[in-house]
């Protein structure tokens, strides 16, 4: 068991390496990973069963300690990003899957990336913790919601499939993570050490089908859709810095404000997209989840230089 947990700490800390491999493997050699396209939302469920047995009921006692907090960083996530996406394929010249693909990703929750990113960050872990659970847990209501808002003026969109989509491959499993984890207790505490490592099969298979099954289209597109995704990412880590300023939060939870905002759940995203719109809509969040497993480490790394920075100022002063 050990030498599992060893293997998936290696598998979970180099994450961005295995995503950017395989994209780059299945962009080359599509025909051998399309296969994978048909298991895209059962991966899902598995990651997302995987967190339901990751969170604790501190998780959700900490959103009623600091609602303020959390408040914050749940509306930044959910009102930022999908305006941000919806400002950038207004202004640039994109297709209509591709301009779905934007707004479905920035209409997403959080993913559990983003409370290692605030880890390694040195900011405040806990909020960043709950804020995902928050989001995730509001997501089958407002993700519809927000893609009928903001995408059903280029394509057809039917929130009820959509939240009936959540429902299934988001909330049930976290909820029967979290019933495992009740009933079962510290017996699940082994198989919890592996979940770095399932998660990261579970979102490069989804990342590969994605990249394999549009091969073609992202040859053509593939750079304007980068340019999108690194502006929506970018736009959404300084917006969100911004907004914790702005709403006098301490510096580390200014920190995970601006992670939580900027790293979505793209996984979801792309099974979303997959299933309910042209594949080509599943791009975005295929590139999105390559790119912000390169961008999260850089960003965690500015702000952890900036708080040491400061703690040796004050040391100094």
């Amino acid at each position: 068991m050990k030498g599992l947990e060893k293997i998936s700490s290696f598998v979970g800390n180099t994450f961005a390496v295995w995503v950017v491999l395989f994209a780059v493997l299945s962009f080359l050699i599509p025909s051998g990973f399309t296969w994978l396209a048909a298991y895209i939302t059962p991966l899902l469920g598995i990651i997302m069963f995987g967190m339901g047995l990751t969170l604790t009921a501190n998780d959700f006692k900490e959103a009623f300690k600091r609602p303020k907090e959390v408040a914050i960083g749940v509306a930044g996530q959910f009102l930022i990003m999908p305006l941000l996406a919806f400002a950038l394929v207004t202004i640039l010249p994109v297709s209509k899957e591709v301009a779905v693909g934007v707004i479905l990703v920035g209409c997403c929750p959080g993913g559990t990336s983003s409370n290692v990113m605030t880890y390694l960050s040195k900011g405040d872990t806990a909020l960043s913790v709950s804020i995902t659970a928050v989001s995730t847990i509001l997501a089958p209501f407002l993700t519809p919601a927000l893609i009928y808002l903001f995408a059903s003026q280029w394509l057809e969109v039917s929130a009820g499939s959509l939240f009936v989509s959540i429902v299934q491959i988001v909330l049930v499993p976290i909820l029967l993570g979290l019933l495992v984890k009740a009933l079962l207790k510290d017996k699940v505490e082994a198989g919890v050490k592996a979940i770095p490592l399932v998660s990261v099969i579970g979102i490069v298979a989804i990342v590969t089908a994605v990249v394999s099954v549009n091969q073609e289209q992202i040859a053509a597109t593939g750079l304007l859709i980068f340019l999108i995704v690194v502006l929506h990412n970018g736009l959404g880590y300084l917006v969100g810095y911004g907004l914790g300023k702005v709403m006098k939060m301490e510096p580390k939870q200014q920190k995970a404000v601006s992670i939580e905002v900027g790293m979505q759940n793209s996984g979801l995203g792309a099974t979303l997209a997959a299933a309910h719109f042209n594949p080509l809509s599943a791009v975005p969040s295929a590139i999105f989840s390559v790119w912000h497993n390169i961008s999260g480490p850089i960003v965690a790394t500015i702000y952890r230089k900036l708080q040491e920075k400061e703690d040796q100022k004050n040391i100094d002063a």
